[in-house]
């Protein structure tokens, strides 16, 4: 036996030598599909290796971090719609290109707030598209063989995740302008093998397609690593009465093996508190590379905030889940420290499986910053993550307080890897990032991308989203960096925002991330939102909304009596008409007047009340968001009840971007003799 084994390992040695190593892995369809739930995948630098990046309609006017200029000119350029790399005539329509690149690579995301016309997909240099479908359809979920949540629209933002293989080339064209857009995708080494998508697996590949998305519309279970029989290992249930500056007895396993879930549950006189000032550390190895407040570990901080994703959730009834695999080679000890000023009791269970460590394996780290009372000007690039080594950038959870309805996220991000001195990466809005649009507060739960928690009214008080980058996570080979502008509708504002990163690392990787401190795990809740009001005013986000072209509906803006203005948006043109209805308690003559929002997308309006013309028309054009001084519409009898209010759109200023918006603050009646 001895030497038969010599014999084959001198056998596998030569075979080695000679260059007969293991086939390459092919990349397609259905492998990228496996990867969409494949949690235990993202422990390994991944096989074959590839760049993530994104092209999106960012301001082109953003062209170097120490720009100068006004913030409308410069790094913070904010014309983020209608950028395109180029407009094509094909067949007589014209095709505004928004993908080009060489491949071997994969889309992996395409978002817009505002999807409009065909998108088509062109692979390998083809005149006729691999995929063509109404672009609403296929990110909304709604086109045949491309189920939700696959393709889904989460509060006003549209997203596909279906994967896009392509072996040589990739163009992606939609024939309609004038909307917002993110496409992510992944470039392969030359050599690596791309079987290109093609339109026929959509139905060949249904049953695998159907299956990702049962799995991703049930995340806790699609998610889990559910080791049974042989590779069962026992669970560490831990009980915790930890007291004011205690640290609880560590969780202690030893071997080659990988945590595969946590779950815990707290019970605190003040849970929220207890969340924050609980802090979790775990270390692999002798390295520690979570150390992040309890809550916030889980995605939802701060508070017990119920969502289900493919990595982490909270149910209802506050018990937390990660479903993150961190692998270790020898050893790892999971702590617990209570630097609050109350007791909390704490269930920890800690679930692993076995795992055999690689030379691509990589250390699973989590890392927690805040920062209290960031004045909103002058704007600035807040950092999420800075790391050295080479890695794996899997996602972020933020949280903000923001005292006003303003919103706060208007800000791009911007990522950089491996020595990049312009972003791979840049955005358009950071709710874009976060995959809704449109500063909306409704909550939404998708396995990849959330809004757990938003207090209101508008976007006032406490804020929490999450993003998982699965299949568009961003490998690095040296270094990385998250920057997310701190862009605030508001200008006289403080906020206070946190952030956890999530990323995997080899052996001796780094981060910018302090040591957390007692007085960095304060919260400080806000109090009740009370909205200051312009006495008697109608307000235009609450009158009835009776005739209507395009959307309307409220937006936060704190200049606005009540902080809200009615606006009417997305998809408007010279002709449509606006028809409101507001109350009159008494039949009479009136002074109309009107308080607008203008802004650099807004339109010229022809006010009218009752059907008779009100007044010159209104230009709503201004380099920038201000709400106007009051308009008076004239004198008109006005009846007991119901009386209409219109609003038609005749043009724009000629500076202004043709969007041709139109913002109703408030209507107010003065009696007249």
């Amino acid at each position: 036996m001895r030497t038969m084994r010599t014999a084959c390992g001198l056998l596998f040695i030569g075979l080695l030598v000679s260059g007969c190593a293991a086939p390459a892995k092919v990349v397609d369809t259905g492998s990228l599909l496996a990867e969409m739930t494949d949690l235990r995948g993202l422990a390994e630098m991944p096989d074959p290796p590839f760049t993530c990046k994104q092209f999106s309609s960012y301001d082109r006017k953003s062209k170097a971090p120490d720009q100068p200029g006004p913030p409308t000119e410069g790094w913070f350029a904010n014309a983020d719609a209608a950028q395109y790399l180029r407009v094509e005539d094909r067949d007589g329509r014209k095709e505004y290109v928004m993908m080009d690149t060489e491949g071997p690579g994969a889309i992996v995301r395409i978002w817009s707030a505002n999807p409009n016309g065909t998108l088509r997909i062109y692979l390998d240099g083809a005149d006729v598209p691999a995929l063509e479908a109404p672009m609403k359809e296929f990110l909304g979920g709604t086109m045949r063989g491309v189920p939700k949540p696959i393709a889904q629209e989460c509060s006003r933002g549209w997203n596909s995740y279906l994967p896009i293989p392509y072996a040589r080339h990739c163009k992606v064209t939609s024939d309609a302008g004038d909307f917002y857009y993110h496409v992510n995708y992944r470039t392969y080494p030359p050599e690596t093998k791309v079987v290109s998508f093609s339109k026929d697996q959509i139905e060949t590949l249904a049953p695998r397609i159907q299956e990702v998305a049962r799995k991703l519309a049930s995340p806790r279970e699609g998610g889990a690593v559910s080791p049974t029989g042989a590779d069962m290992l026992p669970r560490a249930v831990t009980r915790y009465g930890l007291r004011p500056g205690e640290t609880g007895t560590p969780v202690r396993i030893t071997g080659q093996k990988a945590i595969s879930d946590i779950v815990v549950q707290v019970k605190a006189k003040d849970p929220v508190q207890a969340l924050r000032h609980v802090l979790l550390d775990i270390t692999f190895d002798g390295e520690q590379t979570v150390s992040v407040p309890l809550g916030d570990f889980f995605g939802a901080a701060p508070g017990v905030n119920a969502y289900a994703s493919l990595p982490a959730g909270v149910t209802k009834r506050g018990e937390m889940w990660s479903h993150w695999v961190m692998p270790f080679r020898k050893s790892a000890e999971v702590r617990l420290r209570n630097h609050g000023e109350e007791m909390a009791e704490v269930i920890l269970e800690v679930g692993t499986v076995p795992y055999r460590w690689t030379p691509r394996s990589a250390y699973f780290h989590a890392k927690w910053r805040t920062q209290f009372d960031v004045p909103t000007r002058p704007m600035i690039d807040w950092n999420y993550l800075t790391a050295q080594g080479q890695g794996t950038f899997v996602g972020v959870a933020f949280a903000i307080a923001n005292p006003t309805k303003a919103w706060w996220g208007e800000g791009d991000e911007k990522i950089y890897f491996d020595g990049q001195t312009f972003p791979s990466h840049f955005g358009t809005g950071t709710e874009d990032y976060y995959g809704y649009a449109w500063c909306s507060p409704d909550l939404f739960i998708h396995a990849y991308h959330n809004q757990p928690r938003c207090d209101g009214p508008g976007n006032y008080g406490h804020t929490a989203v999450n993003r998982w980058h699965i299949l568009d996570r961003i490998p690095f080979q040296k270094d990385f960096r998250f920057d997310m502008e701190l862009w605030h509708w508001d200008e006289k504002v403080k906020v206070t925002m946190s952030v956890v990163a999530y990323w995997y690392a080899r052996p001796g990787a780094t981060d910018g991330f302090k040591a957390i401190q007692t007085s960095d795990l304060k919260l400080a809740m806000l109090p009740p939102y009370v909205a200051l009001k312009v006495k008697d005013a109608i307000e235009g986000e609450q009158m009835k909304v009776i005739e209507k072209t395009a959307v309307v509906d409220p937006q936060p803006i704190g200049e606005c009596s009540n902080e809200s203005h009615m606006w009417w948006h997305d998809g408007c043109k010279v002709g449509d008409r606006l028809v409101l209805g507001f109350q009159v308690p008494q039949a009479g003559k009136y002074r109309v007047l009107a308080r607008f929002v203008k802004a650099g997308d807004y339109g010229i309006v022809q006010m009218s009340v009752n059907g008779a013309n009100a007044g010159d028309p209104v230009d709503l054009y201004n380099d920038g968001v201000v709400v106007s001084s009051e308009v008076n519409l004239g004198t008109f009898e006005l009846t007991q009840g119901e009386n209409r209010l219109g609003a038609e759109i005749t043009g724009a200023n000629e500076k202004a971007v043709k969007a041709y918006l139109f913002g109703l603050d408030y209507v107010r009646l003065e009696p007249a003799p």
